[in-house]
């Protein structure tokens, strides 16, 4: 039998998990619940080089670089990394990927799985995949469907139909996120089980349903993988084809339209985290119902999610509550009401003034290490760099800025105007504005310096890139 083909869709911005969660490094690439982020464990669950070839991952540009690290730091070779120009929803994803896992195994297999999923893997899990290959084999397109525990309004529901082999059913019904009236009763007369969003797909089936049933997702998303253009380690799909897609979830597209659907209920531990009331649900509580990560101390405080990257926080005499402390930003509300952050986020994002802590966290990342804000002022910056190993920042210049670098750790190999300097710790340099320069970090350990901007405008965009080993020209 052929490997199964993990597809791993990467590209969403977990806007409900803010102010944790931002566009510039959205929650699967975040570490929730462990040490590792959501998208390094969905690559550990698939690691079994038995079980499993090399994921395809679908992400976007925005996140190619956090994608190829991530599986770097976690040892796990990629089979492609495909670079959606644009967001398209699930249908256009999931036909490239298949487009391309064609390419390499006719016959192969795909697991779909979102990037942001919390799976322990245990005997039950590594059942239930073993007999959704089998009803794919079959010719079925199998949706996971977990078996409910509560009257939970946050999903979609299906409804079990008639039983094909293996525990897979056919798919009776889908059923949009309830009320909480219509939950209890669904849950009450059982048959219903939650849509998982994890599906196991014969790649030339599902090809061939979404040419008869969603053909302009096809030819484009077809279109676009057949045109992708190389770049690094990276597909980029073709930016024309893959545009003219509908925007439309797989599940509208294929799954509620073919005759092939099937279900496999199963009930092995799963959340989304969708939500921080799912966070909470997912980490160990203490005999006051608390979950608390950070630097925190509760006081007379029940059943509610407390975590602190920065500041202590101290809570004392609330019930329910969730507080979300970050660098630059903390949320405070019922842990009850979690649906509503993502509103609350688009809100903040809809206003110019505040649209920042929507997109940005203190400290970014770039695909040589990253750099943290410590002090804004008028016309000037302060930034702490961290260089990795081996790592160079790209050749370039600035027409509205200069800079001083101070070495605090490690060793820098400067480059001003074409001469090389070699500065260690405590030691520093002057770029005058337009100079042409580059910073690198030729040594074992982490390079960090400090970075001083004056000038009339400080944005990420007055950067004008000359050479660069990444591909940002």
């Amino acid at each position: 039998m052929s490997l199964i083909v993990p597809v791993i869709l990467a590209g969403g911005q977990g806007t409900r998990l803010w102010p944790k969660s931002r566009s510039a490094r959205p929650k699967q690439f975040i570490s929730l619940i462990g040490e590792t982020s959501l998208f390094q464990q969905t690559l550990e669950r698939v690691s079994d080089g038995s079980r499993y070839a090399p994921p395809i991952v679908v992400t976007n540009s925005e996140y190619r670089f956090l994608v190829a690290e991530q599986a770097q730091e976690s040892g796990i070779v990629l089979g492609a990394i495909l670079l959606e120009p644009v967001a398209r929803n699930t249908a256009a994803a999931i036909t490239a990927a298949a487009q391309v896992a064609v390419g390499q195994d006719d016959d192969a297999i795909l697991h779909v799985l979102p990037s942001d999923h919390l799976i322990p893997v245990d005997s039950e899990y590594l059942d239930a995949t073993g007999r959704a290959v089998e009803a794919a084999q079959d010719g079925h397109l199998v949706t996971f469907g977990i078996t409910p525990d509560r009257p939970e309004t946050g999903y979609g529901y299906i409804a079990i139909g008639e039983a094909l082999c293996n525990g897979a059913h056919k798919v009776a019904a889908f059923v949009e996120k309830p009320t909480p009236d219509k939950a209890e009763a669904m849950l009450a007369q059982g048959g219903f089980v939650w849509n998982s969003g994890m599906f196991m797909l014969g790649a030339r089936t599902f090809l061939s349903e979404c040419k008869t049933l969603a053909p302009e997702v096809y030819a484009a998303a077809t279109g676009a993988a057949s045109r992708a253009q190389h770049d690094l380690d990276f597909m980029r799909l073709d930016e024309t084809a893959f545009s003219a897609a509908p925007n439309i979830s797989v599940d509208y597209a294929i799954f509620e339209r073919t005759a092939k659907a099937a279900v496999l209920p199963v009930s092995f531990s799963w959340s989304d985290l969708g939500a921080w009331d799912a966070v909470w649900k997912s980490q160990p509580r203490d005999t006051a119902g608390n979950a608390v990560s950070g630097p925190v101390s509760l006081s007379n405080t029940t059943n509610s999610l407390v975590t602190s990257d920065a500041a202590h926080v101290v809570v004392n005499g609330l019930d329910d509550v969730a507080v979300i402390a970050t660098d630059d930003a903390v949320f405070v509300g019922r842990l009850s009401q979690a649906q509503n952050v993502g509103a609350i986020a688009n809100g903040l994002k809809a206003d110019p003034a505040t649209r920042p802590l929507t997109e940005l966290h203190k400290t970014s990342y770039r695909p040589w290490g990253g750099y943290s804000s410590v002090l804004i002022g008028d016309r000037f910056q302060v930034k702490k760099l961290f260089v990795r190993p081996g790592k160079k920042l790209s050749l370039q210049k600035h027409h509205h800025r200069s800079e001083h670098w101070v070495v605090v750790r490690g060793t820098a190999e400067v480059t001003v105007d074409g001469e090389v300097t070699v500065l260690s710790e405590n030691q520093s340099i002057y770029l005058p504005l337009g100079c042409t320069h580059r910073l690198a970090n030729p040594g074992k350990i982490e390079l960090e310096l400090i970075e001083v901007q004056t000038g009339s405008y400080l944005g990420e965009d007055d950067i004008i890139r000359i050479e660069d080993e990444f591909g940002r020209l």
